[in-house]
């Protein structure tokens, strides 16, 4: 399934159903709410609501093979859900805690999950903040897509883990020059040398783009980290 591919292809209907089971009929409704409201509120490019599944939904339901089971999973940035509503609804095991800064998308985050009527938090926020990390701090997994580049990010989403916990940033053609770029950074923070992985395989064509850090220490930032921190914005 290519990713220009129209949302009718065969493969990738079959795709979905593998993904989501018996929960692709509520994955059906949150397509057709992203490719309306979602456009109507700049959640996602008015272009692509014709292709939400294979832009959008698969690309970052198949983040969930990487989640070991029962994870707590903080999605910074969600945006319109992606990663985490996704996650949610491909793993219903998973304690999912949506993390948006801004009001009028967390209002359409808790419009989508009361309608799907889906136990995921939505928290309005910003990584940063000392309530967030006090109150949704020890996450098991952070996941991010289209946020930041990799120095920044790392800032923001390794004080929310615990020790051993993982960032799984979702990223495209950067993903390379980002982990020989930031490696330094990271590390500053407190995490391991970050790494990419491809998933998705199977399901998606081309495969989703994972870089893994590892929250390995409680660390105080290097002068090199400080350069590189910054709010988000």
């Amino acid at each position: 399934m290519a990713d220009d591919a129209p949302d009718n292809d065969e493969s990738l209907l079959e795709s979905a159903g593998e993904l989501f089971g018996d929960r692709l009929q509520l994955a059906n409704r949150y397509a057709a709410l992203l490719a309306d409201t979602g456009v109507t509120h700049g959640l996602i490019g008015p272009k692509e609501g014709d292709r939400v599944w294979s832009r959008h939904i698969l690309n970052c339901a198949v983040l969930a093979e990487l989640i070991e089971p029962g994870a707590r999973v903080l999605d910074m940035g969600s945006g319109a859900g992606l990663p985490g509503i996704p996650l949610a609804l491909a793993r219903p095991d998973l304690e999912i805690v949506l993390l948006e800064p801004l009001a009028r998308r967390v209002d359409w985050l808790c419009s989508v999950l009361d309608e799907l009527d889906l136990p995921v938090t939505v928290v309005r926020g910003r990584a940063e903040e000392r309530m967030v990390r006090r109150e949704w701090g020890g996450a098991d997994v952070v996941t991010a897509r289209a946020v930041a580049p990799l120095a920044r990010l790392a800032g923001w989403a390794l004080p929310l883990l615990r020790t051993g916990g993982r960032l799984l940033a979702i990223k495209g053609s950067s993903a390379a020059a980002e982990v020989t770029r930031d490696g330094a950074a990271v590390h500053g923070f407190g995490g391991s040398p970050p790494r990419m992985v491809q998933c998705g395989g199977t399901h998606v064509d081309p495969p989703t783009t994972v870089v893994v850090v590892e929250r390995t220490a409680s660390r105080g930032r290097t002068p090199e980290a400080r350069r590189t921190g910054g709010r988000q914005r």
